[in-house]
């Protein structure tokens, strides 16, 4: 049997309370801070591509959303940007104010949602920077007739390296892209 007295314990045993030397900390919090200043741009990056991803899903979601109303009420279907909910945004082009999508009943030229006409869905992005399309309105017509295309560009303070785009055919299929149409690169700002 072993009996360990107050007075047997070895000076290196591993049984001895003991603290941190004042070096032992300094180097302790050099490599802590280290770690932290690598894995900050990474969070940071994380945290731009969870918004981009988030508002670009909503965006296809609403197209979506689009086609299969058109299809099943047999009316024109519109997704637009807007401020208010109540009418699509007269810049139009800048989605970053949100957009809309009801059903176009009364067939207005250019559509606009009447207060009759039903709100279907509305998204408010959440991510930081331009949402611009090259099309003032998307129109989603039922059956064989063919709907508005074009190309919706995200993009955050990473520029035209952190964008992405989602590409409306004549078909109505969107597609999410890191190259605009036909391969190009694309751009932030006002157009795409």
């Amino acid at each position: 049997m072993l009996r360990i007295r107050g007075n047997d314990i070895a000076q290196n045993s591993p049984l001895r309370q003991r603290g941190v030397t004042l070096w032992e900390l300094i180097w302790s919090l050099a490599i802590a801070s280290t770690v932290a200043s690598l894995s900050v741009p990474g969070f940071r990056n994380f945290l731009l591509d969870s918004r981009r991803t988030a508002d670009i899903n909503a965006f296809v979601l609403a197209i979506q959303l689009s086609r299969s109303e058109a299809a099943k009420r047999g009316r024109s279907v519109v997704l637009c940007a807007t401020a208010d909910r109540l009418r699509c945004s007269d810049s139009g082009r800048n989605l970053i104010v949100g957009w809309m999508v009801f059903v176009n009943d009364d067939d207005i030229r250019p559509p606009h949602r009447s207060p009759e006409e039903g709100l279907l869905y509305f998204h408010a992005p959440r991510m930081e920077g331009t949402i611009s399309s090259n099309r003032r309105l998307f129109e989603f017509r039922p059956f064989a007739r063919r709907s508005t295309n074009g190309t919706i560009t995200f993009c955050d303070d990473r520029g035209a390296a952190g964008a992405r785009a989602v590409i409306v055919s004549h078909t109505d299929r969107p597609h999410v892209s890191a190259d605009g149409p036909g391969g190009r690169d694309l751009h932030c700002g006002d157009s795409p």
